[in-house]
């Protein structure tokens, strides 16, 4: 049975493996390799993982993981933003996983986390064309906000994602 839980110095090989994984695997049709690779080499190598499995709250809880029989399958992470406000930062899954409610799992932590700290509602943004977390954000209650760049891009990538809402 998968559990949802708080990252431990021993996930971080797991975390990077995951969210490079996922990352490469969600967005080439979408990204250039270079927005990628730079992504990937800012927000997931093993020093950055490392200190950012401990919380730093309220911007950062700390990085989550669901675990099954021992193994990490998916890391995710949130914080406050604002008073009352929340945000999910980050959610990967092993690519091999995906469909088996562990997305789920970890939304439902962080959402649990965010709540405990006061906010009645949590954002999310998704790459405009990801047609794998749209429709998964939007099957479980978040609605489009608004459209800007992709956090990390520039004008030359022409990144664009949706900023999600829903009450919480």
């Amino acid at each position: 049975m998968a559990l949802a839980r708080a990252a431990r110095d021993e996930d971080v090989a797991a975390i990077v493996d995951i969210c490079t994984r996922g990352y490469r695997r969600t967005y080439p049709a979408l990204l250039s390799s270079e927005f990628i690779e730079r992504m990937l080499a800012e927000f997931y190598t093993a020093e950055r993982v490392a200190k950012e499995i401990a919380a730093a709250p309220p911007n950062w809880l700390g990085y989550q993981v669901v675990e099954e029989d021992g193994r990490v399958l998916g890391a995710a992470g949130g914080g406050l933003t604002a008073p009352g406000v929340g945000e999910l930062f980050v959610l990967y899954l092993d690519p091999d996983e995906r469909g088996r409610g562990l997305g789920t799992l970890l939304l439902d932590h962080i959402t649990g986390q965010l709540r405990e700290l006061g906010a009645t509602e949590m954002w999310v943004a998704a790459l405009d064309g990801n047609e794998l977390g749209i429709p998964f954000y939007e099957a479980r209650g978040f609605g489009r906000r608004e459209r800007r760049r992709t956090y990390g891009s520039t004008e030359a990538d022409n990144a664009w994602s949706w900023r999600f809402s829903r009450p919480i």
